[in-house]
C-alpha cells in the first residue's frame, strides 16, 4: 500500500524535473537564431502529435466530448499553451531561466485576485499572507537594489507568462470530467501550435528557425537535440508523468510537489548554462515558493473543511508549459 504514494511522488518529481528542462533547451535554440514562437510551435506541435494516439485511446471513440469542449480547449491552447510558453521563452532571452520561471509562477497569485474580483471569493488570511510573502519575494527576484543586471523587457515577458499560467489554472478548474487529461493536453497543444503557426504566416509574429549546429551544455550539437528535448522530454514525458502522478496523489498534493520545478530549473540552468541567480534573487525565489505553498495549503484546508463533491479530473498536474 505504501508503494503507491511513493510511486505517485516519484512520477510527480519526474514531471517537475522534465518540465524544468524547457528553459535550458529553449535557450540553446534562441541563441542559435530561433524565435521564441518557432521554438514553441516545434515543442507543442511534436508533443501534440506524439500524444494524439494515447489521447484518442483515452476517449474510446467518444470524440463528441472534444466537440462539446471546443471552447475550453481553444482557450486553454491560447492562454495555457501559446501565451504562457511564448512569453516564458521570450523571457529567457533576457533573464536567467530560474528568474523567468519564478515570475511565471506568480500566476498562482493572480488567480487569487481573479477569483476575488470576478467571483467574490474573498481570500482567507493564510492566502493573503502567502500572497504578501510571494510579492515580497518578487521584489528580491527583480533585485530592486540593482545588484543584478537584466533587461526590464524580460520582466514584462515573465509577467506575461504569469497571466498565461493564471489562465491555465482558471480553465483547469472548469474541466469537463468526461474529458481525459491526456486528450485535453494533446488538443490544447495542437490548438496552440496551429494558432501560432497561422499568425506567424501572416507576419505578425516572427517565425525564425535555423537548422545547423547549436550550442548546448557548452558543446556544439545538432538543432534536433534541443528540439527533441523540448518536445519529448519537457512536454511528452513531463505531461504523462504529471498526469499519472496526479491521479495517484491527487491535484493538491501533486501541486505542492510541482513547486520543486523552480528549484530543478535553477539547478539545470546552473549545470548546463553556468547560469545562477544572485543570492538575493535566490532568497526572493524561496519567498515566492513559500508564498505559493501557503496559498496551496489554504486551498487544501478550505477543501478539507467543505463538503466534498466528486472532483473532476484536472486538466494537467500543475504546469502548462
Amino acid at each position: 500500500m505504501h508503494s503507491r504514494p511513493a510511486a505517485g511522488a516519484a512520477l510527480a518529481l519526474l514531471s517537475a524535473v522534465t518540465f524544468a528542462t524547457s528553459g535550458t533547451f529553449a535557450r540553446s535554440l534562441i541563441q542559435a537564431g530561433w524565435s521564441a514562437e518557432s521554438a514553441v510551435v516545434a515543442r507543442v506541435g511534436v508533443a501534440a502529435l506524439v500524444l494524439a494516439v494515447p489521447a484518442l485511446l483515452s476517449l474510446r471513440g467518444r470524440t463528441h466530448v472534444l466537440r462539446s469542449n471546443a471552447v475550453s480547449i481553444g482557450l486553454f491552447g491560447l492562454l495555457g499553451v501559446a501565451l504562457a510558453q511564448v512569453c516564458f521563452f521570450n523571457a529567457v532571452r533576457y533573464l536567467p531561466v530560474g528568474v523567468a520561471l519564478l515570475l511565471e509562477y506568480l500566476g498562482i497569485i493572480l488567480v487569487v485576485g481573479w477569483m476575488w474580483l470576478r467571483h467574490g471569493q474573498r481570500p482567507r488570511q493564510l492566502t493573503v499572507a502567502g500572497s504578501v510573502v510571494a510579492l515580497a519575494g518578487l521584489a528580491f527576484v527583480l533585485d530592486l537594489a540593482g545588484t543584478a543586471n537584466f533587461h526590464p523587457v524580460g520582466v514584462l515577458w515573465g509577467l506575461g507568462a504569469a497571466f498565461g499560467l493564471a489562465g491555465y489554472f482558471v480553465l483547469a478548474g472548469r474541466v469537463d470530467p468526461r474529458l481525459p487529461s491526456v486528450a485535453m493536453a494533446s488538443a490544447g497543444m495542437a490548438v496552440g501550435a496551429a494558432v501560432l503557426l497561422l499568425v506567424g504566416l501572416t507576419g505578425l509574429l516572427p517565425l525564425r528557425a535555423t537548422f545547423g549546429e547549436v550550442t548546448f551544455a557548452g558543446q556544439r550539437t545538432s538543432w534536433l537535440v534541443p528540439i527533441l528535448g523540448l518536445s519529448l522530454v519537457a512536454a511528452v514525458i513531463a505531461y504523462l508523468a504529471g498526469i499519472a502522478g496526479n491521479r495517484i496523489l491527487g491535484p493538491r498534493l501533486s501541486s505542492f510537489v510541482g513547486l520543486t520545478e523552480v528549484l530543478f530549473a535553477v539547478l539545470i540552468a546552473w549545470l548546463f548554462l553556468n547560469e545562477l541567480p544572485t543570492g538575493w534573487q535566490l532568497f526572493g525565489g524561496a519567498l515566492i515558493i513559500a508564498g505559493v505553498a501557503l496559498v496551496r495549503l489554504d486551498e487544501l484546508r478550505g477543501a478539507s473543511s467543505a463538503p466534498r463533491p466528486v472532483e473532476p479530473e484536472p486538466a494537467l498536474a500543475l504546469d502548462n508549459r
